[in-house]
């Protein structure tokens, strides 16, 4: 769909005062409100953007949730808003003089569609202005000195959401009368409509909710912070193969200051990763005798210790151990229950594989096994 000659207009200069916060800079998705608005427009295709601001806050915003977000560019302009949205809406309609039509969408509504972007844009080039609205779905009643006075038939009644998309002409026309007459209204759908001019509808989005107060918000899930881990060892005679904390049968074992437990160094790397703790290496440094032939499983619940002090615990684990041999399947449910009792966490958050190397390389010689771990941890 061409929306070359579009402008979009984000109202974004409220004061937030039944939210009781800012709500441009809340997160919803794991990015400012502001910026999932501003990105939904983008990415159904509306070339040029401005956003009403309070005047003086444009930097602001351009540091906290234009530019980190890729969005601090030529074809997106913070405009000085007014004391109204209908006021907001103005000033940015004189920024739009190249713009054939104009589509107005509140910042305050970052969970919109694409899909319903463009179809009330659709809706705008044929019938020259459009805007979504959902049915009412409630009994309606009227109400006179505290008590019920009518019940009106819900059916004729919608509920006003944006996006709404206009002629530009038609817009700047409506808004010019208004000013005029000093009429006041909270959408610009009432403007238009009261030139004698038809508004398309357009069927809207339960889900499109504003952001007016708290309870609109999502549940907010809690942050999380994923880390990753790997190691290898070569195979020697002499040494007895560990893996997991399991001792396995085999001619062969893997060379180490420790015991050389790939497994357990792979996920007490992703531990220490994702906990901002550094590596294995660094808190258990192959140069201090202390922990020569020291047990990995117990190196691993000491990384663990080490991430619960700085304020993460490990909820999940993944894993992957490449050997061409032996074969490790009938110890896998071992191994994971002794990862699962260092990381403190139920036997069925933790997943072990194992796999070969297709006879590749020095792991598929049967020279070396390694192992790679992920670990998902959430505040402590």
């Amino acid at each position: 769909m061409d929306l070359s000659r579009w402008v979009g207009i984000v109202p974004a200069a409220g004061s937030a005062r039944r939210m009781g916060r800012d709500k441009l800079l809340m997160t919803v998705g794991g990015r400012p409100v502001l910026s999932a608005t501003i990105s939904i427009l983008r990415e159904a295709g509306i070339p040029r953007i401005l956003v009403g601001v309070r005047p003086g806050r444009a930097a602001e915003l351009r540091q906290l949730a234009l530019a980190p977000f890729g969005l601090d560019e030529p074809m997106l302009e913070c405009v000085d808003g007014g004391e109204t949205r209908q006021e907001t809406v103005w000033n940015c309609l004189g920024r739009a003089e190249s713009a054939e039509f104009v589509l107005v969408h509140d910042a305050a509504r970052p969970f919109c569609s694409t899909r319903l972007i463009q179809e009330v844009a659709r809706a705008a080039m044929t019938y020259g202005a459009a805007a979504a609205c959902v049915p009412v779905v409630d009994t309606l009643h009227t109400a006179r000195d505290a008590f019920l006075d009518g019940t009106p038939n819900r059916e004729a009644f919608w509920r006003a959401q944006t996006p709404q998309a206009f002629l530009r002409a038609l817009l700047e026309k409506a808004h010019r009368r208004a000013r005029e007459g000093g009429d006041v209204a909270t959408d610009d759908a009432a403007l238009v409509r009261a030139l004698g001019a038809p508004v398309r509808l357009v069927p809207g989005e339960e889900t499109n909710r504003k952001l007016t107060v708290a309870a609109d918000l999502p549940p907010q899930e809690p942050p999380i912070s994923v880390g990753w881990g790997t190691d290898i060892h070569r195979l020697v005679e002499g040494r007895p193969l560990i893996l997991g904390g399991v001792r396995i049968p085999y001619p062969l074992g893997l060379l180490g200051h420790s015991d050389a437990d790939v497994l357990c160094h792979a996920f007490a790397d992703a531990v220490l990763g994702g906990s901002g703790q550094g590596d294995i290496g660094r808190h258990f440094p192959p140069s201090n005798p202390q922990y020569a032939g020291a047990d990995s499983l117990d190196l691993l619940a000491r990384s663990v210790a080490l991430a619960r002090a700085a304020g993460w615990r490990p909820q999940r684990g993944d894993s992957t151990i490449t050997a061409e041999r032996p074969r490790l399947a009938e110890y896998a449910e071992e191994m994971r229950h002794n990862i699962s009792r260092a990381l403190g966490i139920p036997t069925e958050a933790v997943n072990v594989k194992a796999g070969t190397n297709e006879g590749l390389g020095h792991l598929g010689r049967g020279e070396a096994i390694a192992a790679q771990a992920v670990v998902v941890l959430v505040p402590a």
